[in-house]
């Protein structure tokens, strides 16, 4: 490869990187600050949430929200431990990235780069997984703190569970499972960002494609799927309570 190609080659990942980093904190920071003006499915669960904060004290038995908590535990407990295989994978092709530079040429759509380009865009794979081990750890640490809060929960013959004691109690509480709610789906969304990376080892222009489509493919999701619009119709929601996330 002449310098003039390696030199644009390592431009276009940089640019590719740029990229990845709008798509996926633009979105963020969107979809952030929409859900406090219409409903998404993060909206819509914080106020489910409550409300399950608020029954569960008038609740004697709690045997049945402590396994709730449980089951949502354990799915950020698997991505967390599918997230090592996957760091595990990415290392060895990391050190095996000669091999995957003399595939790739073969690949439909494939075009020509520097070996040192693919263990840039490896790399970039494998930072994302880090992020996302980081971020289900996290949330199965949270899951863990709802845990103890459920337990230290007010019984259901307290004398204030209708005052300041249960008011509090169903606010902060709804808050907590919210922050492991979202710190579990900031990993979700970095398991498909980092698919869209993978389209990058082909061409630039396939990734620039793929990182936008799983942008649409998000929002589609969060703000007009048809589990979104059946989350609403169950029951009367408050969109003054948007506001309050």
């Amino acid at each position: 490869m002449h310098l003039n190609e390696w030199v644009l080659a390592h431009v276009q990942d940089l640019l590719g990187l740029g990229w990845l980093l709008v798509c996926w904190w633009g979105y963020s920071i969107f979809s952030r600050r929409r859900a406090k003006h219409v409903f998404c499915i993060s909206s819509v669960l914080h106020q489910y949430r409550k409300r399950w904060m608020g029954n569960l004290l008038r609740r004697e038995n709690r045997i049945a929200d402590a396994s709730l908590l449980n089951n949502l535990e354990r799915n950020a407990s698997f991505f967390a431990s599918t997230t090592l295989f996957i760091i595990a994978g990415l290392v060895t092709g990391i050190a095996s990235s000669e091999q995957l530079h003399a595939i790739l040429p073969t690949l439909p759509f494939a075009v020509p780069t520097h070996a040192i380009s693919v263990q840039f865009k490896l790399i970039v794979v494998l930072l994302i997984h880090i992020y996302a081990f980081f971020t289900f750890t996290w949330s199965m640490r949270q899951y863990g703190f709802c845990a103890v809060l459920l337990g230290a929960a007010p019984l259901d013959k307290d004398p204030d569970l209708e005052g300041a004691t249960g008011k509090n109690y169903v606010r902060y509480m709804s808050k907590v499972i919210d922050r492991a709610g979202h710190t579990y789906n900031q990993g979700l969304r970095a398991f498909y960002f980092s698919l869209s990376v993978l389209a990058w080892l082909l061409n630039i222009w396939a990734f620039l494609l793929a990182a936008a489509f799983t942008v649409l493919i998000l929002y589609r999701r969060e703000f007009h799927s048809k589990t979104l619009h059946a989350m609403i119709g169950v029951g009367t929601l408050d969109l003054n309570e948007l506001s309050k996330m």
